[in-house]
């Protein structure tokens, strides 16, 4: 299974969110499942969002979308998100 971390700072996470929120059809459509959404707890203004995805050509698709570049100016997302494929640990153990 892989995943798409989503790490990025918004101006205001009160406005982001219903931004956020109006998204999730796309975010349907390109394979992504949401497990998590969290803040930091030090600077409210960080944001990350963990993704289960199941199609992995549909979610870097989805990355480099104009739509989600937009979407992201609209909610005020500061300076330039990072994204990071990931997969489960276990899936690097090499064969003893």
């Amino acid at each position: 299974m892989a995943y798409l971390l989503i790490d990025h700072q918004v101006a205001d996470f009160d406005k982001w969110k219903p931004v956020y929120d109006e998204h999730e059809n796309a975010r349907r459509k390109a394979g992504l499942k949401e497990l998590f959404l969290l803040r930091g707890r030090d600077n409210p203004k960080q944001v990350l969002i963990l993704f289960e995805a199941s199609d992995l050509a549909k979610t870097q698709e989805f990355i480099n979308s104009q739509d989600l570049r937009e979407r992201m100016q609209k909610a005020g997302v500061i300076g330039k998100p990072n994204f990071q494929i990931l997969e489960k640990a276990a899936a690097f153990r090499k064969a003893a």
